[in-house]
């Protein structure tokens, strides 16, 4: 559909190499649309081209529409066909670090299926941005997602021997306000981390504030102070003596990723084999569908 595939690639003439189209072509399939709507769906100047209003809610219709009929494909062809197409998941950034070591099996079971990864710290809408699962951490409000358990973690509170060296190793929570914070901020709500600290969060002294899981344990080996991640994300520095972990005895509480898919969607090929061998993979073997 000229007109989806324009929105999507965000020109004419890009569209236009999607489909064996000229230009011109593309952009008078578009402008009889948007005669017969009686609407503008475009904003077209000579630098960009941009949807309107009206041309975004038609788009999220339209794709809606052609997901069904994609579903209804892969519904029909399921018991015949291998797994194949592009799979698009998205992942917060920190997720690589247990997500690509078993991709290469992943690739090797199912050659057919091409994995188009986004890793990003923002919570994507699957069923507007079209993508076919995500990974995610925490509470799942959104009632239109079905979701499988993934690895568990936990959090770790660590600072590098320097820091220790020079302002003592905290015995407990309460020597926590003499020492300076590294805090997390969730991208999305802009709140702050809580520590899992099995007293309630002490006093601190906040040193440097940041957004990016990997920034904060680089801000940490480089001294700032004590800053609290997922075990995955310190073990190699705690190998390595970069890191030390602080209060073992005083954290408490574990987290789990989850793997999300829309509802609403039967589940292809592609999706369903994902879903099953990162679930064997990377979470509980025995949970099922």
């Amino acid at each position: 559909m000229p007109f989806v595939c324009s929105a999507e690639l965000g020109s004419f003439a890009a569209a236009g190499r999607n489909l064996g189209l000229s230009p011109s072509a593309v952009g008078k399939a578009v402008a009889r649309l948007e005669q017969d709507l009686q609407v503008r769906l475009f904003q077209r100047s000579t630098r960009r081209m941009q949807l309107t209003e009206e041309g975004r809610l038609y788009f999220e219709r339209c794709k809606r529409i052609l997901d069904d009929l994609d579903d209804a494909h892969a519904m029909l062809s399921r018991t015949r066909d291998a797994p194949h197409g592009r799979l698009r998941v998205s992942a917060p950034l920190i997720s690589y670090h247990f997500l690509l070591p078993v991709l290469p099996d992943f690739a090797a079971r199912y050659p057919g299926v091409e994995l188009d990864l986004d890793f990003n710290d923002r919570v994507v809408d699957l069923i507007g941005e079209r993508m076919d699962v995500a990974i995610r951490s925490g509470d799942l409000p959104d009632s239109r997602l079905m979701a499988r358990p993934l690895s568990r973690f936990r959090m770790l509170l660590c600072a590098c021997p320097e820091y220790l060296a020079t302002h003592g190793t905290p015995q407990s929570p309460d020597d926590l306000h003499a020492h300076a914070a590294v805090r997390f901020r969730f991208p999305n709500s802009g709140h702050l981390q809580r520590w899992p600290l099995t007293d309630p969060d002490p006093a601190l002294r906040t040193a440097l504030t940041c957004n990016n899981m990997e920034a904060l344990r680089g801000a940490v080996i480089q001294g700032f102070g004590i800053g609290c991640m997922p075990d995955f994300l310190a073990r190699d520095a705690l190998a390595a003596g970069v890191l030390v972990e602080v209060l073992p005895q005083h954290t408490e509480g574990a987290g789990r990723f989850q793997l999300v898919w829309p509802s609403n969607r039967n589940l292809s090929p592609k999706v369903r084999v994902f879903v099953d061998f990162m679930g064997q993979r990377c979470g509980d073997a025995q949970a099922a569908l």
